[in-house]
């Protein structure tokens, strides 16, 4: 069973990570990341997988839930403001 604080946790997973659901919908829909910091995105990155490996360490399963979850969000928006940069 999982206890109260992970519960808590999960919780607070689900609002941060899917904070960042509207951002990479309008990013894929209109193709814009001009006014995105590249990085902002990437330092943002470098901290989701290092809270990754903290949560493996300590075994918490809602740091390692948001952080994966997490770091796919935030690694398709680096995608798409690399490929912009790339075209211009």
């Amino acid at each position: 069973m999982i206890d109260q604080n992970e519960i808590i946790g999960l919780i607070a997973a689900v609002c941060t990570t899917f904070a960042f659901i509207p951002q990479v919908m309008k990013v894929w829909k209109t193709k814009q990341t001009k006014d995105l910091s590249l990085r902002m995105y990437s330092i943002m990155f470098i901290g989701i997988l290092l809270w990754l490996v903290y949560g493996i360490l300590i075994d918490s399963l809602s740091i390692i839930l948001a952080n994966v979850v997490t770091a796919i969000l935030v690694g398709t928006i680096l995608v798409f403001i690399i490929q912009g940069k790339d075209t211009k």
